[in-house]
């Protein structure tokens, strides 16, 4: 993972192409997609959303929110939010770089940074954003026999989204996506 990183070549993007809200400015955004390197195998740190927020309530998703004034980069962002999020030390984040920015139907281009993270996690979550966080496999997240398409209606208009279900779980739409971004980016070599 490390080398294609390093090798700087970049997938193109999967977003809500059909949910894109082109007729108004899009809120920057990023998120980390926090890799552990466990000893039983690289898991990723995701977040579920409590039930009361106004944006994306109740869904999975990486630690990542709104760009500051103050934020310096996407990845200042990213590490800001994991530590506000969840806890999370920015000193165990080893920072391997960006996935494309994703556009998201609710009006945010979000920049995915990626970055491997070393145990132990002494978490604390923020109570009022996040509800609990779960591992799934790295394995299982960019196996793309997983990787579903599914459809709903919003707003009275059908939209295709990535989906993920893993234990209970319900990973889809943007965080589905950036995980099939980065499947892309590994594994299919896929030029921007």
């Amino acid at each position: 993972m490390r080398r294609r990183f390093v090798e700087g070549v970049v997938a193109p993007p999967v977003s809500e192409s059909s949910l894109r809200c082109e007729d108004r400015v899009l809120t920057p955004a990023a998120v980390l997609v926090p890799v552990i390197v466990r000893s039983t195998g690289p898991t990723v740190l995701l977040t579920q959303r409590t039930a009361h927020l106004r944006d994306h309530a109740g869904q999975v998703s990486f630690p990542g929110g709104r760009c500051e004034d103050g934020d310096a980069s996407p990845e200042h962002t990213a590490l800001r939010e994991a530590e506000e999020e969840v806890g999370l030390d920015p000193g165990q984040v080893e920072i391997l770089g960006r996935l494309p920015e994703y556009r998201t139907g609710t009006g945010f281009v979000v920049t995915p940074v990626v970055g491997f993270v070393t145990p132990p996690l002494n978490l604390k979550l923020d109570d009022f954003e996040v509800a609990e966080v779960f591992e799934p496999p790295l394995d299982f997240l960019l196996d793309k026999a997983n990787h579903q398409r599914q459809s709903m209606e919003i707003r009275g208009q059908r939209h295709e989204f990535w989906a993920m279900p893993w234990q209970g779980y319900f990973i889809w739409g943007a965080t589905a996506g950036m995980l099939v971004t980065l499947q892309r980016f590994l594994f299919e070599h896929v030029d921007a």
